[in-house]
């Protein structure tokens, strides 16, 4: 079993995701995170942001960080600029859940990520399907022996490593930060023998995984180590970089619903049939 704890007050943060002797969110102190206001520049606390309608871009981190949460029952809710979304977490038999709906004008596109921070060891390693298309954003591209395309916002590559960028490997501290997005809608993290699955389900939207692997790159000039694993609505980091295809988009009913489960048991499926071409790192 899986223990949430958020905080409505402020933002609706995930304080904490514990597991049997662990914590698995990362926390830095940041006593102004308790001040910040709707339109403020991002204050990085670690924990779990729930972050709408965007991630990078503005406003930063998206509208709802930054805002008073209510709740009602088991329901969490925020009134964004331009929108609702509702929460409710659940433990489950072998983890927990939390299940969203989001209403707004039909045609309403936006990006979701939950922003999750987790505190993971050097020896930590990610797992996704091989093969899956990555994009790597251009904080990537001092590292890479490619040339980066001229303006292009993104470039794609095959999980586990990208353009020969080894993503499922953390390591130690290298002075190094990468964003990345992964078509996957599960990602299973192994630090040692602890494991943590995150899953993401929805109808009608695009779903995958965002990746932040930040080893002291980040932020100048006083950078720190965090780790985000953070499912995603969506395949970009910034709502405005969106083509027709990396959003989510309101239905004709004004609501739009998904789920995401998380376990502390590994969910590597067993590797697909040879006819499928794909098997999982």
């Amino acid at each position: 079993m899986l223990e949430i704890t958020t905080d409505p007050a402020h933002g609706g943060r995930w304080t904490s995701l514990r597991s049997a002797g662990r914590e698995w969110l990362w926390h830095r102190p940041a006593p102004e995170r308790n001040m910040a206001a709707p339109g403020d520049v991002f204050v990085d606390a670690g924990g779990l942001e729930e972050c709408v309608p965007t991630v990078r871009g503005l406003p930063d981190h998206g509208d709802v960080w930054s805002r008073p949460w209510t709740r009602t029952g088991d329901t969490e809710r925020v009134q964004g600029e331009s929108f609702t979304l509702a929460r409710t977490v659940r433990t489950t038999t072998d983890g927990a859940q939390a299940d969203y709906t989001l209403t707004a004008q039909p045609g309403f596109r936006f990006i979701w990520a939950a922003h999750a921070l987790l505190d993971l060891s050097a020896g930590a390693t990610l797992h996704m399907p091989s093969g899956a298309a990555t994009r790597l954003f251009p904080e990537a591209a001092p590292l890479l022996d490619d040339t980066w395309p001229t303006g292009a916002p993104w470039i794609t590559g095959p999980w586990p490593a990208p353009h020969g960028l080894p993503l499922h490997r953390l390591g130690p501290d290298d002075g190094t930060a990468v964003g990345a997005v992964v078509d996957s809608p599960l990602c299973c993290v192994h630090d040692d023998r602890d494991r943590l699955a995150l899953e993401l389900r929805a109808d009608g939207a695009p779903v995958s995984t965002a990746l932040w692997r930040n080893l002291t790159g980040y932020p100048q000039p006083h950078p720190y180590r965090s780790t985000g694993v953070e499912p995603m609505l969506g395949r970009v980091f910034d709502l405005a970089d969106a083509g027709p295809d990396d959003a989510a988009c309101v239905p004709a009913s004004g609501e739009i619903r998904w789920r995401l489960a998380l376990t502390a048991t590994c969910r590597c499926p067993s590797p697909p049939t040879q006819k499928e071409h794909r098997s999982w790192t």
